[in-house]
């Protein structure tokens, strides 16, 4: 009873007017933000925060106005990674790997409400889990310590081997590379600075956003430039937009696996929507009976990581709701 209570309260709020047109703007602003490679959910969430308060708005208000501009960005990222083969932001890279190839098969509008649907999907179930699980959940994340950790990260890094399956060595290398990239900084335990050369300007470390931004919008000018715009991601179009129903029915077991991977990744602080990306595509090609299809455009290669990320970014919320613990870097901002 104290949970339809506590849903009765919650509608009586997120049903008024304010606030639902907070909860529109704000989707439609994080949309935007999100659309544009190199920004993310926490820049555009962090850009809100005077605004919140220049509006006068009250604790709640200001919570959906940034909460909606944080899931808004979370499906505004795709939209460049499917035309552009650009991320958006961090989760949004694994969505480029079979959306951009079936926009260039001329079917951009199908990838995209395809993501929109995979997003819905996992942000609704989410929101269930975040009712009904958060106590549990939240100490399960609190026991989390840095053996568990490590071993999570373990088998993030073994998956790679189903991205590079054509060339374990190839995924061997971009893992060292990425683990040389991530040291770049100062150590979070010890205080000390790594690889830095003694420039401040490294001190704070690579991020994230930057790394993926120049290896993929780079790589994408040099293409353009080479083939004068033949094969360029820039000649994508997008013409008329339909609803796939056969692709939306076809993943929708999809969907829900990959949210319920992305929520219990979301759910641990520090993981965020990055992982629960990867893990959500990973486990989709690995459980696969036909692998051959992934990274060519198959659609369970979108509506995975699309549910995963944004199943993600609500178990992020558990922890910060609960724990006052961020789950990731947009909940350290909320």
């Amino acid at each position: 009873m104290e949970l339809f209570a506590n849903l009765a309260l919650g509608f009586s709020v997120a049903l008024g007017p304010s606030t639902l047109f907070l909860a529109i703007v704000g989707c439609i602003i994080g949309t935007m933000v999100g659309a544009l490679p190199g920004l993310g959910p926490s820049n555009g969430v962090a850009i809100l925060i005077p605004l919140a308060f220049s509006l006068g708005l009250d604790a709640t208000e200001a919570l959906v106005l940034m909460t909606a501009v944080y899931y808004g960005a979370m499906y505004g990222g795709r939209i460049s990674s499917i035309l552009l083969n650009i991320p958006g932001d961090e989760p949004a890279m694994m969505t480029t790997l079979d959306g951009y190839p079936m926009a260039k098969q001329g079917r951009a509008g199908d990838a995209l409400v395809l993501s929109g649907v995979a997003s819905f999907f996992g942000a609704f179930l989410a929101t269930i889990g975040l009712m009904l699980l958060a106590p549990i959940l939240a100490r399960v994340a609190f026991l989390f310590g840095p053996a568990e950790y490590f071993a999570l990260y373990l088998l993030a890094f073994c998956t790679l081997g189903g991205i590079g399956s054509n060339n374990q060595a190839k995924a061997a290398i971009s893992v060292c590379i990425g683990l040389g990239i991530a040291m770049i900084g100062v150590d979070n335990s010890t205080g000390l600075t790594r690889f830095t050369g003694g420039n401040m300007h490294l001190f704070d470390g690579v991020d994230f956003l930057v790394a993926i931004v120049g290896l993929f919008a780079v790589s994408e000018i040099f293409i353009f430039i080479e083939s004068h715009g033949k094969d360029s991601s820039i000649g994508v179009k997008l013409e008329k937009v339909t609803i796939p129903i056969k692709h939306i029915l076809n993943t929708r077991w999809t969907m829900l696996r990959s949210s319920f991977i992305g929520f219990f990744a979301g759910v641990l602080p520090g993981a965020g929507a990055s992982l629960g990306s990867f893990l959500a595509y990973m486990f989709e090609k690995s459980s696969s009976s036909d692998k051959s299809q992934f990274g060519k455009g198959d659609p369970r290669g979108i509506a995975a990581p699309e549910a995963g990320n944004n199943a993600a970014a609500g178990g992020a919320l558990v922890p910060m709701l609960t724990l006052g613990v961020p789950g990731s870097g947009t909940t350290a901002v909320l």
